[in-house]
Order: structure tokens, then C-alpha cells, then sequence
């Protein structure tokens, strides 16, 4: 178990890795939501931030690149009061310019997460004025934050992943967020979790044309290796789609299914795919995308999952655990 947990894809299985965080006893229809990512040193960096302890998160940090690794930086976005200490840590450690870009790399992920929980998942219309008070002031500080962190480390791609979000919630110009997304894959040409939030840009929910986001990740996806986790951007297009949709059996057609087997079997179930920290989520993405085109290659990637689901993408799900276990047991 941890074996696959941890390591690469395809035949190629090493040893149990040793971070690796043991499998919950109890679960409900087998399945479990994964951890602080299955890792002990990531639960050693979230309960640090949980306790607003800075020094301790400093500590737990060093295994990590906050700049490039979107999955442990998400970890700690989505965390209660990350926004009151965060701050606090950027002017206590203002004259240490790394130091400084992290703290605040942290505070403008948390306020963008922050402040899509004021405004909720729910329809334009439907929320108040106050919550879009709330919601753009949060934006706003995000903002402010994430471009201090981009001019003070250039090299990080992940304040553009974090400001591509909060310049969709606030907005901005079309051209504003054409060059956050050109500064970002000008840092990695096939970074994921910019795609992933160029294809929720793209939708008609945001101001795009239907089949824009498809395009896109076919495009992208067909300019990667073979291997890449960039095979997502695809599967997540087609689930989107599902989102717009009034159709709910919109993705299952012949054509999808093949097109979303081949973007697996070129992906995440290449033996070239590397299964890096946060992979569940990859293949969280593909298990969701792969069934509700009514494909049997979701068999694969729920076998290889053994009942481990990511929040992301199933949150578009009503009741996500039932839903990821019932797809899991119809495969």
C-alpha cells in the first residue's frame, strides 16, 4: 500500500517511503480522505501553522519549496486563522527577503482561499452585498500580497497560479490575467496548476466561449511528454464541461471516452509518470473525469487510489464520498 502510495507509476514499485502517514482504520464504503497529502513531515508543517507557531513553521518548511509546490502551499491556504499570523510573520522577518516572500506567499494563498469562503460556491445572484464586500477586500490584500512575493522571489511560479484566482474573482482585464499566465509558463511551460486555472478562466461561468478550456488543454497537453501529470488539464476540461452542462450524461460519448482513456494511458498511467507528493490529487482528477464518461479505464485509477479521495475535484459532487464510492464500486 504505501508502496504505491508513494512511489512511481506503472510496473516500477520501490519500498514504502518513510513520511508516509498510516492509512486510517476506519473508513466509510472503503474510502478515506487523504491527510496533510499522506506525508508526516506535510502534517508537521500544518499543525505548525494550525498553532500560528512561525518559528515552528519555519522548521517544517525545510523539506519544501513553497515557490513550486503548489500542493503543500494548498495545504496550508485552506487552514483557519493562517491570515492572522501570516502577516504578523512577514514584518517579523521583513529584513530576510526569503523569509519575507514565504510569509507572504502564505497570506495571499490564504486570503484568496479566505475569500472564496465568504462568497461561497454559490451563484452570482444569489450572494449578498456584504459577502461581496468581503470577498473582494479579501481579494484585494490577497493581491497585494502574492505581487510583493512574485517581485521579491522571481523565480516562483506559485503567487501567479494564486493571483490567476483572485484576478478571476475580482475580475481584472482580460490582459492582466494573459500576463499572469504568460508569467507563470514563461517559469514552467507545462505547470499544471496554471493550466488548471487557465481552463477554469476559460469557462462561460467567467466570461469564456464554450470549447475555449477543451481547446486549451488539448493543445497544451498534446505539446508534453509522455508521462507528464499535465494529462489532467484534459480530464479536468471534460469535467468542467460536465459543470456547464444541463446534460449530465454530456461525457458519455464514444469519442470522450477514448479521448480521456488515451489522455490516461499517456499520463498517470504511463510508466514514465512520477508519482510526486500530492499525486492522489492527479489521479482524483482523472477517477472523476473517467467515470462520468462511463469509462472502464476508471477501474485502473480507482485500484491504484485504494479508496484515497482529494477534496478537488469532487467538491462539485453534492455528496463527494458517496459519490467517489459509488463510482468506485460501478468500476
Amino acid at each position: 500500500m504505501l508502496g504505491r502510495l508513494f512511489g512511481r507509476g506503472g510496473a516500477e514499485r520501490p519500498g514504502a517511503d518513510p513520511h508516509a502517514l498510516p492509512v486510517p482504520r476506519r473508513r466509510k464504503n472503503g474510502v478515506y480522505s487523504l491527510r496533510a497529502l499522506g506525508d508526516a513531515r506535510v502534517l508537521a508543517l500544518v499543525e505548525a501553522a494550525d498553532a500560528g507557531d512561525w518559528q515552528a513553521v519555519k522548521a517544517a518548511l525545510a523539506p519544501f519549496d513553497l515557490g513550486r509546490q503548489q500542493a503543500v502551499l494548498g495545504q496550508l491556504a485552506v487552514l483557519d486563522g493562517v491570515e492572522e499570523w501570516a502577516v504578523r510573520a512577514a514584518e517579523q522577518d521583513k529584513g530576510d527577503k526569503d523569509l519575507r516572500a514565504t510569509a507572504l506567499l502564505i497570506s495571499g494563498a490564504r486570503h484568496v482561499s479566505w475569500g472564496w469562503e465568504a462568497r461561497t460556491s454559490a451563484r452570482a445572484v444569489d450572494v449578498s452585498r456584504e459577502q461581496w464586500q468581503t470577498f473582494y477586500e479579501r481579494l484585494r490584500i490577497a493581491e497585494e500580497h502574492l505581487l510583493e512575493a512574485a517581485e521579491l522571489r522571481p523565480d516562483w511560479i506559485t503567487p501567479w497560479r494564486h493571483l490567476l484566482t483572485s484576478g478571476r474573482g475580482m475580475s481584472v482585464d482580460d490582459s492582466v490575467q494573459e500576463a499572469r499566465l504568460a508569467a507563470g509558463l514563461r517559469r514552467d511551460p507545462l505547470n499544471l496548476d496554471i493550466h488548471l486555472e487557465w481552463v477554469a478562466h476559460l469557462q462561460p461561468r467567467w466570461g469564456g466561449e464554450p470549447g475555449q478550456a477543451l481547446e486549451f488543454a488539448q493543445k497544451a497537453f498534446a505539446a508534453a511528454p509522455d508521462g507528464h501529470r499535465l494529462g489532467c488539464v484534459v480530464a479536468m476540461a471534460r469535467i468542467e464541461e460536465w459543470v456547464e452542462s444541463d446534460d449530465s450524461d454530456c461525457l458519455q460519448q464514444p469519442r470522450i471516452r477514448a479521448e480521456l482513456r488515451e489522455a490516461a494511458e499517456r499520463s498517470i498511467l504511463h510508466h514514465a509518470y512520477e508519482r510526486r507528493l500530492g499525486w492522489q490529487g492527479d489521479y482524483n482528477i482523472f477517477a472523476m473525469a473517467l467515470s462520468l464518461a462511463g469509462s472502464s479505464t476508471a477501474s485502473n485509477v480507482f485500484r491504484e487510489l485504494e479508496g484515497v479521495i482529494t477534496d478537488w475535484p469532487w467538491t462539485f459532487m453534492a455528496n463527494p464520498q458517496t459519490a467517489y464510492a459509488r463510482f468506485r464500486k460501478a468500476f
